[in-house]
């Protein structure tokens, strides 16, 4: 074949191989199906791809790593949906070679469901979030089995936070079994362990969230009620670029929050949210939207009105969905919320420059919260906030600008 024949190459990816086949556009096979090691893949395509192909090959773990490999190589990389791709090229019979000429064919036939690749910065806010993720979810498995130690021995814990330091001794005097007091010290440990991790996970988020591109949207995110440092940036890592959603409905499908729908003939029904998209951040959201209730008059009547008719479990999923129509608008717009309450907005600001810490922040926390302010167009006369009974100065927008006029070089 010459250089210029258009040919379309589906890789089918496994752990340790690759599957590869390619057809033409009449969907003729040019390259039958074969198998490659990863050991010898960059030598593979260096050899055998050609300037004009048109790659496909579905998202999986190391989806990206290969992408960022053949995207130079070629004339374009798609990455496919596998579950939508499964729909479209159902078959009794499922091979890897069978499944890889589909691939093929469906590229050829430009009938490939894609997906959007994200860029580094977003593929390492997402891996960091999931890490998060796993070694919170370690450490909360460790506190529910000292709890159950408690529950079958019937023991009253004493006052305050249970697994502070100051409680340590006081879970090593237990009057336990040994196999018992074993398996106690070993889940203090394992506390002791991954506190000090996750604190320092959750630093390097405070310093990303200061930085290209999460630092302007963070601060049209952490003005809504009940998105604080941590849930915005799981928002932004989940969505990305927001102007990749032309509309607020899109981002909601795209985060698994839409209504199921069902529509035929005379038959017209609604169903339970469809949960066909990212799961973290349709998990974040309902978070975010049980704290917006509690804290938020606005948000708490929402929830109030729409539980008297429909529960309280579907209720926040529906104050949920709603959350994340607002977060499209601001972040789509880079607009202040309607609602927002300069004081409140202070506030959070104020956490948040605590979270990113001196060393991490240039400027003082009162600089800090009214350049952000300056931002969002709020407060402009609030000269001051009041948290833990503590009077906490901010500067003027004039003090600001004349402490700081490299924050306003255009």
């Amino acid at each position: 074949m010459s250089d210029q024949t258009q040919r379309y190459v589906a890789f089918d990816v496994h752990k340790s191989y690759l599957m590869v086949a390619a057809v033409n556009a009449a969907q003729k096979v040019v390259l039958p199906p074969r198998r490659i090691e990863f050991s010898r893949f960059e030598a593979w395509i260096n050899k055998h791809l050609k300037a004009a192909d048109q790659v496909v090959l579905e998202a999986t773990t190391n989806a990206w790593y290969i992408h960022d490999l053949l995207e130079p190589r070629v004339a374009r990389v798609v990455v496919a949906h596998p579950y939508q791709v499964k729909l479209i090229a159902a078959a009794a019979v499922k091979t890897d070679k069978r499944d890889t000429l589909a691939l093929a064919k469906l590229l050829a036939a430009n009938l490939i469901p894609e997906v959007w690749v994200p860029p580094t910065e977003v593929r390492e806010l997402r891996a960091l979030i999931a890490h998060r993720r796993r070694v919170v979810s370690q450490r909360t498995a460790a506190k529910n089995r000292l709890n159950s130690v408690l529950h079958r021995n019937n023991i009253v814990p004493p006052a305050g936070k249970l697994f502070n330091q100051e409680n340590q001794a006081w879970w090593l005097s237990l009057d336990l079994s040994c196999s018992e007091q074993l398996r106690v010290r070993q889940d203090l440990a394992t506390l002791l362990h991954l506190n000090p991790q996750i604190g320092e996970i959750e630093s390097e988020l405070a310093r990303l969230s200061t930085l290209d591109p999460w630092a302007d949207p963070m601060t049209y995110l952490v003005q809504l009620p009940g998105i604080g440092m941590l849930t915005a940036m799981t928002i932004l890592g989940a969505i990305g670029d927001i102007s990749r959603f032309a509309s607020a409905k899109k981002l909601v499908g795209y985060a698994g929050l839409g209504a199921r729908v069902y529509a035929s003939g005379q038959t017209h029904r609604g169903g339970r949210i469809t949960k066909q998209g990212r799961r973290d951040l349709r998990s974040v959201l309902v978070e975010a939207a049980w704290s917006a209730v509690r804290f938020d008059p606005n948000w708490e009547e929402t929830f109030e009105r729409l539980a008297h008719r429909i529960g309280k479990k579907k209720a926040i999923v529906a104050v949920a969905r709603k959350l994340l129509v607002v977060i499209w608008h601001v972040l789509s717009a880079a607009e202040t919320d309607r609602r927002a309450n300069a004081d409140k907005v202070a506030g959070k600001l104020m956490l948040w420059a605590w979270q990113i810490g001196q060393a991490q922040r240039p400027l003082s926390p009162g600089q800090f919260i009214r350049y952000n302010l300056l931002k969002l167009d709020l407060g402009h006369d609030l000269d001051f906030i009041v948290r833990g009974g503590v009077k906490r100065l901010i500067p003027s927008p004039d003090q600001l600008k004349a402490d700081r006029p490299d924050l306003f070089v255009d």
